[in-house]
């Protein structure tokens, strides 16, 4: 599970290499999956639930959480990775589920995953096998263990493709569904292996849409899917379902609330929208490329600009430039001037950005968009106040590190 972050203002969301540290309360930990159709891969497509979550079926047959445990069940796998022992002189940290780092000799993590299609393509969390050894997945009720092939993974989504050779009879593909047609109100059904405990089912609703969480390298997941189906360490990777039986999202993180590490109600989900457009890059690059601004700073809200005597009460105010990255190359520059704000330490005196490409630059959110939306190489004009002086920067785009740091 991801190690928990530090609980940051609006203000002080991080836009690190373009992708926002968005902070939600205190992440801690949990869970998400998705599923696809790429390439020449057929992708089985479940008889639709039409019903709400909770409504009796018309042949009195269980209710319609039972039904997509029936229809969906078997596709979903149970993870278990093969940790390697940490090296001498590691700073201690959190395995993928919460639980403290495995002991000098190693040790094994357990979490989810979902079948996405004939060739026994699986997708679950990154954090669930990066650094693994060895994988190995059972499928559905079997008991049998299959060794997987990690295709490919993106740390700066929490998303990792895998692969098993499994009897046809053992393979059941979910359905892939749109999470932009999701909407709040709208009810869920999670499976998962939270503790172990395998082929768990929860239910509940879309509790909000848009949020941003902080992946475990440190940039943005943006689009992200709230809901309050509980979901806890080892659900990570697995299916969020909606009421038609299809797919709309991995479970990747909770809200904790503060104390201890399981569910309070807030779980969040990687939209199965992000998942889909990365996936051919997953199966035949192994990895996916996205674009690097290189930069931390927060949103100006008319408070803030009241407060601290700005000269723009929207914009960016640059906290942090990554030293020879994108932004860095382009001439911005990072404040200087340490001050205390609502109990949190910021930067003072750095570029702030109003327009990028002509058009106004209201929050942090619209520029992470902007650079999620972009890839790496191409240019972006961005227009700056640096004191009483107005400035614009070309900056072109790099390509996201693995991990971000300020």
């Amino acid at each position: 599970m991801p190690k928990p972050k530090k609980n940051f203002s609006p203000f002080l969301s991080a836009l690190l290499g373009g992708l926002v540290v968005a902070v939600l309360g205190l992440i801690a930990i949990a869970a998400g999956l998705v599923q696809s159709d790429g390439g020449s891969t057929t992708t089985t497509v479940a008889a639709p639930l039409s019903a709400p979550v909770d409504a009796k079926d018309e042949g009195g047959s269980g209710n319609v959480v039972n039904q997509i445990y029936k229809t969906d069940g078997e596709g979903v796998a149970f993870i278990e990775s093969q940790l390697e022992a940490p090296s001498e002189g590691a700073p201690e940290g959190l395995s993928p589920f919460g639980e403290p780092e495995p002991s000098p000799e190693g040790g094994a993590a357990t979490g989810s995953g979902f079948v996405i299609d004939d060739e026994g393509h699986i997708l679950t969390n990154n954090h669930v096998v990066e650094g693994a050894t060895k994988v190995t997945v059972k499928l559905g009720a079997s008991e049998q263990s299959y060794d997987a092939e990690v295709v490919g993974a993106d740390p700066g989504t929490d998303v990792a493709l895998l692969k098993v050779d499994a009897p046809e009879s053992e393979i059941h593909p979910l359905t892939l569904g749109r999470s932009s047609d999701v909407e709040v109100g709208d009810p869920v059904v999670a499976i998962g292996n939270p503790f172990g405990l395998d082929r768990t089912v929860t239910s509940g609703i879309i509790s909000a849409v848009q949020r941003q969480i902080q992946a475990p390298n440190g940039f943005s997941i943006t689009h992200v899917l709230q809901t309050d189906a509980a979901i806890n360490p080892g659900n990570s990777g697995g299916p969020l379902i909606n009421a038609e039986g299809a797919v709309i999202g991995i479970n990747a993180q909770i809200a904790t609330g503060g104390g201890g590490n399981g569910n309070v109600g807030i779980g969040f989900t990687i939209p199965i929208d992000t998942v889909r457009a990365e996936l051919e890059q997953l199966k035949t690059k192994g990895e996916v490329e996205h674009a690097y601004i290189g930069i931390s700073g927060g949103t100006i809200t008319s408070e803030l600009a009241k407060a601290l005597n700005l000269p723009t009460d929207e914009g960016v105010i640059v906290q942090v430039v990554v030293k020879d990255g994108p932004a860095d190359k382009a001439g911005l520059e990072a404040g200087n001037t340490s001050a205390q704000i609502n109990g949190e330490e910021v930067t003072l005196g750095g570029d702030i950005i109003t327009e990028v490409d002509g058009k106004k630059l209201k929050s942090m959110d619209e520029l992470v968009e902007i650079i999620q939306a972009s890839k790496p190489g191409d240019e972006l004009e961005l227009t700056i106040l640096r004191g009483d002086q107005k400035k614009t920067a070309d900056v072109t785009l790099g390509t996201q590190p693995q991990s971000g740091s300020e």
